[in-house]
């Protein structure tokens, strides 16, 4: 069982849904202050330019780390007078800082690059190589901190985890460069760079791969139909629904809102109708934890139908 919830006024959050969310930020920050200090200081030493963009990559990863570990925060508090829908949203906002963060990274990783591809310069030294082994830890960092993302349905997180993918692609770059250099010999010192220049494609395609998902978030976009899908089947079982009339769902964080009709026996009661709604709130809820609040609104059977042939 991953999450035990708290319920409070309609608000529920995953108890440990934060702590393995900031375990994963953690962890990498850890990982990204040793690494990318030591691929700084060998980038300079060997005369790598690869591997000093790499280690500018590994730098923005902390700084990418602490926005998401600060998003992760604020989207925990529960709902207050200010915020009736909680602050589900500082993920988003976090994802889409640190998704730009990633094609700031690329454009500069690029002009960097091109300006030194244009001067004569000594060719890197052999045992920049040695450093580019970080690769195997910095892909077995992002699937850990992917896997975290994914259980816990954080876009922060998950984005936070690209950036250490991102890493390992500009370590890849720069080795095959350095290799190309030192193989080649004099004419190809440039292929440092050129790698360069590569891993710096790459990265501007990833962030902003992760940048739509969190703009897409933020402007409420709906989820996939398979959860509109089974909100509604849920709710067309409910006893005394006759049918589902419009359903829609919009994701504040981790948590969904449903705004729903759903059609009754035109004689029923306002009493018994009233309980009908409150019995498709609680199934759904009960059903999909991650829901947090139902709005249903009950329209006599046929109503609908009538109000567009008219």
């Amino acid at each position: 069982m991953y999450f035990v919830y708290f319920v409070d006024n309609n608000f529920r959050v995953p108890l440990n849904r934060l702590q393995r969310g900031l375990r994963a930020t953690f962890a990498g920050m850890a990982v990204n202050a040793v690494l990318s200090g030591t691929k700084l200081a060998a980038g300079i030493a060997g005369h790598s330019h690869a591997l000093v963009a790499d280690a500018v990559e590994s730098f923005a990863d902390i700084f990418s780390s602490l926005i998401v570990w600060r998003g992760l925060i604020v989207a925990a508090a529960p709902a207050d007078e200010d915020h009736p829908y909680g602050h589900g949203k500082a993920e988003p906002i976090a994802s889409a800082i640190v998704a730009a963060m990633l094609l700031g990274a690329a454009l500069w990783i690029a002009l960097k690059a091109f300006s030194e591809i244009m001067q004569p310069h000594p060719a890197p030294k052999a045992f920049t190589l040695i450093v580019l082994l970080v690769v195997v830890v910095k892909e077995g960092l992002f699937r850990f901190v992917s896997r975290e993302g994914k259980a816990v349905d954080s876009s922060a997180v998950r984005t936070d985890a690209w950036h250490h993918r991102s890493d390992a692609i500009t370590s890849v770059a720069a080795g095959v460069g350095i290799s190309v250099a030192l193989i080649g010999g004099n004419g190809y010192e440039s292929a440092d760079d050129v790698a360069a220049i590569a891993a710096a494609g790459v990265i501007a395609w990833n962030g902003w791969h992760l940048l739509r998902p969190a703009l897409n978030e933020l402007m409420d976009t709906a989820p996939g139909p398979e959860v509109i899908d089974q909100i509604r089947r849920i709710a067309g079982t409910t006893p005394g629904v006759d049918h589902v009339e419009k359903c829609i769902v919009r994701k504040v964080g981790y948590q969904y809102f449903v705004d729903m009709h759903v059609e009754v026996d035109p004689q029923m009661t306002v009493l018994d109708s009233h309980k009908i709604a409150h019995d498709v709130k609680d199934k759904i809820r009960d059903a999909l934890p991650a829901v947090s609040d139902v709005l249903v609104h009950i329209e006599p059977l046929g109503f609908a139908a009538r109000k567009k042939q008219n």
